[in-house]
């Protein structure tokens, strides 16, 4: 008797396939820091500001849609057409900075995986950060580990998803406030957090570095991929980003909001539901937790190592022993931040955010130029659409910087 071969149909794996760059963005962007924001907007406002997802998640997409269609249109990476059109300093520049601001952040991603861990289990926080991060670095030696990396995002993603959107379900939502927080409204004192989200969901370096997925996932596939297709993948994957932001903050204003609890780390929410839901409740959101920072945690350092490998020459092949180096290195260096300090000191949030501050805004300019570039990009140039909300986002990152600015020097 003849044995059936069972297969993955062809769809669903195109599918899968087509979701890939979306996914590592979205991983990549929604880490710890952006869970702690969330949950304290949600905790302290309630639905009033579920308007800042949507407006934050439409400018993510017209940026990372930008960059997927700039990894598609050349075979050349985005910073080596930076330093084609630009000029080499340009290129050292963006490269060097960002690797500097991943470094810096890394520490929060591994104090978050650690936390979840921990927290969970009653052990020794400091454990789970060398255990994880040594994890991350062995992944690097995987071979065709781009495609490892997919599966491992989609995983965490599937993670996520299933934890924060199984809490939400569990506690009944008030549809009449949820709608009416799509309505815009700046509640007294929000505006910190209403900057500080829109400025980690709204990420330019994600959205850069969106470019990079595209091209890895089209010089793996063995047939000629749709520009529709990657494009969809990209929405998606965003899409989603949103869908997990709005779960976390809907948790949050549902159960914390009520009874005036205050968070200082998104940890504290996985103890607050506990009293409502039990402890199958706070698990599941641990589950979340790690989720969204073992993501970051991998996807932050081979957006910093593959980025600075490329600034130097050697290419942003996640195979090449330079540039495993260099993600290793971020995380080493945040493993070793995490350790001494047990969070992100002051002192290097103020350096990323002084870095930040005039690194963001100029990389979104650079962004639209090369999109615009007709010789370029061809007919995946920007449209005048596009290029309309590419000003207007421009705008909202040059804003940003002045506020951030404005809150360092006060």
């Amino acid at each position: 008797m003849e044995q059936q071969q069972v297969t993955t149909p062809p769809l669903l794996k195109n599918w899968l396939s087509t979701l890939g760059p979306g996914i590592i963005t979205a991983a990549l962007v929604f880490g710890p820091s952006k869970m702690t924001i969330t949950s304290k907007m949600g905790a302290d406002y309630g639905f009033s500001l579920l308007w800042v997802v949507l407006i934050a998640i439409c400018f993510m997409t017209v940026f990372t849609n930008m960059a997927a269609r700039i990894g598609i249109a050349r075979e050349e990476s985005l910073l080596t057409l930076i330093r084609t059109k630009f000029g080499k300093p340009t290129a050292i520049i963006i490269g060097i900075g960002i690797f500097l601001v991943t470094t810096c952040f890394q520490s929060g991603n591994a104090t978050g995986v650690s936390i979840s861990i921990s927290e969970a289990t009653g052990t020794n926080p400091q454990i789970w950060i060398i255990v994880f991060n040594v994890i991350g670095i062995l992944l690097l030696f995987f071979r065709s580990f781009y495609a490892l990396l997919e599966k491992l995002m989609l995983v965490l993603i599937i993670l996520m998803l299933f934890a924060f959107l199984s809490t939400a379900v569990m506690i009944e939502t008030p549809v009449v406030d949820f709608f009416s927080g799509f309505v815009p409204c700046i509640p007294a004192s929000s505006i910190g957090l209403i900057i500080a989200f829109t400025a980690s969901c709204f990420s330019i370096v994600g959205a850069f570095y969106q470019s990079y997925l595209v091209q890895s996932r089209r010089k793996l596939s063995t047939d000629q991929q749709t520009v529709q297709r990657q494009l969809m993948g990209s929405r998606i994957g965003i899409i989603i980003l949103g869908v997990m932001s709005a779960a976390v903050m809907v948790c949050a204003a549902n159960t914390l909001h009520p009874q005036g609890i205050k968070l200082s780390s998104a940890a504290e929410m996985g103890k607050a539901l506990q009293p409502l839901l039990g402890t199958y409740a706070s698990h599941l959101f641990f589950v979340g937790l790690f989720g969204a920072s073992f993501s970051s945690l991998i996807g932050n350092a081979v957006l910093g190592g593959s980025l600075l490998g490329d600034t130097f020459g050697y290419g942003n092949n996640l195979n090449h022993p330079k540039v495993k180096l260099f993600i290793s290195l971020v995380m080493i260096f945040g493993s070793i931040i995490a350790l001494i300090f047990g969070k992100l000191p002051l002192e290097l949030i103020v350096f990323a955010q002084s870095v930040t501050i005039f690194l963001v805004p100029f990389i979104g300019i650079i962004m639209v130029l090369i999109a615009n570039d007709k010789a370029l990009m061809g007919s995946l140039k920007n449209k005048s659409l596009t290029q309309v909300w590419a000003v207007l986002g421009v705008m909202l990152l040059i804003v940003l910087a002045i506020s951030n600015f404005y809150n360092l020097i006060k």
